[in-house]
């Protein structure tokens, strides 16, 4: 940490570099990424709706919504090994995954999500470039995301933005998210512009997105507005404007704000101003974020959802891939409190991997993936990571040992 602080001037690319176990939380990425499932109602809604306005406006809640778990989620996911797999089935909320850790440098993971009555298949790539900035490590969530819907015959496809978790050696530790997200309908044309916003000078915009749906002709359809912790809403783009200008009034009316008082220079200050969204009359309500446990604070501030993502019922083991993260011996320690196991697991599995790439490189071997092959995204024609088929066929004699 201290080699990192001295060179704080430069952003440190940090795929390769081991960090230290306490950074971490007890789940893979691919678990992470699973997340993104918790609320499938959004896309089951915008399954059944008839207008397509009104199905971007709810694929547009479902995209917030998808990265709403990392609220205040400072722990560094486990790195998927080679190979690694997970797989979720929840069929009350009618869809089954599968997710498989497809590169080791670049570090890629690749999952498919498809309905469990053919209503819609969700995919993707992601490729999470993480930077260090010295007090801070921000992760740039690389590739695409698609959700397609057979009933309507439309494909939808976006990037998640930007990850930074603040203070990460000094002070207290908080999370922003920001960037543009570009969610394109590519059946109709219609595009939904997202800005998450930079939290600001003051902390007035930490937490908010705000954006608008166009449709082909590029007119503004509706605006959409919230926050990605709390909830998202929908207006109509002159109903918005007229509430604007007459917030800008009320602006101008006040007094001048304070200047801000002097702050600890070694350490980002999380802004108290955290306010809740602000309805405009007229807005129609996409989504609102579900409420986490009364313990998630002992738990890395899991929500309900991740808490269930590990859990390993009895007799699901014979039925799981070998290369299922459940199985993995150092997420499984640190999740039951032993440190120092998963610690010394962890170093294990990882010298095992690297033994394993020197083996194929000696040999001139290349990794096979099993699940997922190297393609081309059918609508934006950029590589992607395709999945062959096959995974709940349960035939797992030919999967890799990598635990």
């Amino acid at each position: 940490l201290f080699i990192f602080r001295t060179n704080s001037s430069l952003a440190l690319e940090l795929s390769k570099i081991t960090m230290p176990i306490v950074f971490n939380e007890p789940l893979s990425f691919l678990q992470r990424i699973s997340e993104y499932m918790e609320h499938t109602y959004l896309i089951q809604k915008a399954c059944s709706q008839y207008d397509s306005i009104e199905r971007m406006q709810t694929v547009a809640a479902f995209a917030v919504s998808a990265v709403a778990s990392q609220w205040d989620r400072t722990g560094k996911p486990f790195n998927p090994l080679l190979g690694e797999t997970y797989e979720l089935t929840r069929e009350d909320q009618g869809f089954r995954l599968i997710s498989e850790q497809v590169s080791h440098h670049p570090p890629i993971s690749a999952f498919h999500t498809e309905s469990l009555t053919g209503d819609f298949v969700f995919h993707g790539s992601i490729y999470p470039k993480l930077k260090f900035w010295g007090k801070s490590v921000e992760a740039e969530p690389k590739g695409t995301i698609t959700l397609e819907f057979y009933k309507h015959k439309e494909a939808y496809t976006w990037t998640n933005p930007f990850c930074c978790v603040h203070n990460i050696i000094l002070g207290k530790l908080w999370i922003e998210q920001y960037g543009t997200v570009e969610i394109v309908n590519h059946s109709t044309g219609e595009k939904c512009v997202l800005n998450f916003k930079p939290c600001g000078m003051f902390g007035k915009e930490l937490h908010r997105v705000e954006g608008y749906i166009q449709d082909k002709s590029k007119k503004k359809r509706c605006v959409i507005y919230g926050k990605w912790t709390e909830c998202m809403w929908s207006v109509d783009p002159q109903v918005y404007e007229a509430h604007r200008k007459l917030e800008k009034k009320g602006t101008t009316d006040t007094k001048k704000q304070k200047q801000p008082e002097a702050v600890n220079e070694d350490a980002d200050e999380m802004p108290e101003v955290q306010e809740t969204v602000a309805v405009i009359p007229g807005s129609t309500l996409l989504w609102r974020i579900s409420s986490r446990p009364p313990h998630s604070a002992e738990m890395y501030n899991f929500t309900n959802f991740a808490m269930t993502l590990n859990e390993l019922e009895p007799g699901t083991e014979g039925v799981l891939a070998p290369t299922d993260c459940r199985l993995r011996p150092d997420i499984r320690a640190m999740e039951n409190g032993n440190m120092d196991e998963a610690s010394r697991e962890k170093e294990r599995l990882e010298e095992k991997q690297r033994a394993a790439r020197k083996e194929r490189a000696k040999d001139d071997e290349e990794w096979s993936t099993r699940w997922f092959q190297l393609g081309t995204n059918p609508y934006t024609g950029s590589q992607d990571w395709l999945y062959t088929g096959g995974y709940f066929d349960r035939k797992y004699t030919d999967c890799p040992d990598i635990y």
